[in-house]
């Protein structure tokens, strides 16, 4: 082929590309919507505050927290019944909340390893559970709100014949027996 007649084909097929797009307009593009006016309204509704429901909830936050307070075991020496200075430390919390709570009543449990005989272990259980009621009554909680009781070698929490096990049982274990529904805890 000539390059005059591959100069006139190209021509061709330009002008017939041009005469197919002149058989479609071009789209049409919409002109943007105008903005809406602005329409009065009434100044919006505030919700009613939550402040009873946080209440609520930090009410229950101080109750759960002064129940845990309360029911914190204190532990003991291998046939002892003397307070340490951490057993006086979770008591002195303890005496905290029962002088703001005055409903508020506790059973000491008294609590022994599996060492010894039954009769031993229960008097010591007893010892140990009267030391702490007596370490409340001497700051200012009437004997009237707290009783014990011991069990003894009966009622261990962890089990084994290790160190680490006997030490976990020799325990007072505390249980709120009055007031308990309506603990406030600290901080009202």
């Amino acid at each position: 082929m000539s390059a005059r007649v591959t100069v006139s084909i190209s021509l061709l097929a330009a002008m017939s590309a041009g005469v197919a797009c002149a058989h479609h307009p071009a789209p049409v593009v919409p002109a943007p919507a105008p903005a809406p006016a602005p329409v009065a309204t009434a100044a919006p509704v505030s919700a009613p505050a939550p402040a009873p429901a946080a209440a609520t909830d930090d009410g229950m936050a101080r109750a759960a927290a002064a129940r845990a307070v309360l029911t914190q075991m204190t532990f003991f020496d291998f046939n002892r019944a003397d307070l340490t200075p951490q057993d006086r430390a979770i008591l002195d919390a303890k005496v905290q909340i029962l002088s703001a709570d005055p409903a508020v009543a506790l059973r000491v449990a008294g609590n022994c390893d599996d060492r010894g005989s039954d009769e031993y272990n229960l008097a010591l259980g007893q010892r140990r559970a009267e030391a702490a009621k007596r370490y409340l009554g001497e700051h200012g909680i009437a004997d009237a709100r707290i009783t014990t009781i011991s069990y003894g070698k009966e009622r261990p929490i962890a089990s084994g014949e290790t160190e680490q096990a006997w030490a976990q049982n020799r325990n007072d274990q505390f249980e709120i027996t009055a007031g308990g529904d309506a603990l406030r805890g600290q901080g009202r």
